[in-house]
């Protein structure tokens, strides 16, 4: 979905592998994308152990910056950062 009035993107898109969720939260706000996330954390099983969250780095450094310090989530076991500026991973606790 694309918000018409100043083209943000406002709905992370998502695919899974395995036990591996990857979410893209390009051109989304911080804001939006720091709310989506904590509502993915909350949801997603047992059966995913971590989630890629690509949020790029050339269009400037805020999402990675939301990711990498701010997000916070009692489902988050540590974050991995990637050779790849552009993502980070977030490894997860199971649920109890």
């Amino acid at each position: 979905m694309i918000n018409q009035r100043n083209g943000a993107r406002n709905v992370m898109m998502q695919r899974k592998y395995g036990w591996t969720l990857e979410v893209d939260i390009h051109g989304m706000r911080a804001a939006e994308a720091k709310k989506q996330l904590e509502l993915l954390l909350g949801r997603v099983g047992n059966d995913i152990r971590e989630v890629v969250v690509i949020h790029g780095y050339h269009g400037g450094k805020i999402l990675q910056e939301m990711v990498r310090a701010e997000l916070k989530h009692p489902r988050i076991q540590r974050k991995i950062l990637s050779l790849n500026s552009g993502e980070t991973t977030l490894v997860l606790k199971t649920k109890d």
